[in-house]
């Protein structure tokens, strides 16, 4: 008697799981649309659409049908029903965005700020915090958690920084983070965190290398949309790969890093720092700037071939770069090209969607997907 009451809940369950996701992917649908496409019975469709309604979940969004017969009313989720907070924290500058369910961007605050283990540092991102739920007016209840996308390798429980040479942050804690920040939070890894961004909206991407050309380069490697994080939680480190041997010297210790040429900052040393006031001389014709450009093009091309040859997947670029990036991908697909041994078109090279606030984003959508799967 115990085993079906077991059964019979899991499978209550599985029937609520299915009706809710189905509304989150597709939106509008009435009873009979979801009794065609769950194959449940009308009964049960309206129990689980009652239940999801009660708890704010579900919404009704209006009746279609003929003007001479009854009209159906359609479901949809309430995006709003859930949200969360992420932010980006950098050498200079901290992002936050609030999301949705449906990963929309409801709010965005970028102040610059250099970065310190400090009291006084710690209490302004409870601070920014603060400012994005009064901007999005947010309803603290809804909020799921903050996460916090950091330039370091964190630990698989999210609440420790075990490398951290960018902001010389290694040993960090969640805790220290967030310890003016009143709700759950979680430290992601940037480059794993905007990748779980542009995978997480395109359910049709299973396997990516996600590309990230900011201050610094890094990436993170997709497998059947999942991290796969490595035996040491060091997956993807593409920016300490040696492009150029005993090249430019690397922040890590090293020579001919990928970082050292391909970092956002071989392009912004020109514009004391402004990557859009680089890509506006690139566009007047600037020589200096040209050149600067036909080389960075060239040594990414040779990153991208080196990704593509080793994962055979797709590949998105993203960061600061990427936001500019798309008018150049022709040229950088040409260049990808002639150095594939396998291959006659670079139609795998992708431009991010998520822009300067990807990174942000993912951490904020970590909430968010967990929620999902608990529906």
């Amino acid at each position: 008697m115990k085993e079906k009451k077991t059964a019979n809940l899991e499978i209550k369950k599985i029937n609520r799981t299915g009706i809710y996701h189905l509304l989150w992917e597709k939106d509008a649908l009435s009873r009979q649309d979801i009794v065609m496409d769950r194959q449940l019975c009308l009964p049960t469709v309206t129990q689980n659409l009652n239940e999801l309604m009660e708890e704010k979940l579900v919404e009704e969004r209006g009746s279609v049908g003929n003007t001479g017969g009854r009209r159906a009313m359609t479901y949809g989720i309430n995006p709003t029903a859930r949200t969360a907070i992420g932010m980006d924290i950098t050498k200079q500058h901290i992002t936050a965005v609030a999301v949705d369910l449906q990963g929309n961007i409801m709010g965005k605050i970028r102040v610059r700020a250099k970065f310190s283990r400090t009291e006084e540092y710690y209490s302004q991102l409870g601070d920014i915090v603060e400012q994005i739920i009064v901007r999005t007016k947010l309803d603290r209840d809804t909020i799921l958690g903050v996460g916090i996308g950091v330039p370091g390798l964190i630990t698989e429980d999210c609440q420790n920084v075990f490398y951290g040479k960018i902001l010389d942050f290694t040993g960090a804690t969640c805790g220290e983070f967030s310890q003016h920040i009143p709700f759950q939070a979680a430290m992601l890894n940037d480059a794993n965190a905007a990748a779980f961004a542009e995978t997480w909206l395109n359910k049709d991407v299973q396997n990516a290398f996600y590309l990230m050309l900011s201050d610094n380069v890094g990436g993170a490697v997709y497998v059947n949309n999942q991290v796969y994080s490595g035996d040491n939680f060091r997956s993807g480190e593409i920016g300490h790969i040696p492009i150029v041997p005993n090249g430019k010297p690397c922040y890590c210790g090293q020579r001919g890093c990928v970082d050292a040429y391909c970092a956002a900052t071989v392009l912004t040393k020109l514009t004391d720092g402004s990557l859009g006031q680089f890509f506006s001389l690139l566009k007047s014709g600037d020589v200096v700037a040209g050149k600067v450009w036909k080389e960075y093009l060239q040594y990414l091309s040779e990153t991208v071939n080196i990704l593509r040859t080793l994962f055979d997947c797709r590949v998105i670029l993203g960061g600061y770069v990427g936001e500019y990036i798309g008018e150049y991908m022709e040229e950088l697909k040409r260049l990808a090209v002639a150095q594939n041994t396998f291959e006659e078109n670079a139609d795998y090279l992708v431009c991010c969607h998520y822009k300067t606030e990807a990174i942000a984003a993912g951490s904020a959508l970590r909430f968010i997907s967990q929620f999902l799967d608990t529906i």
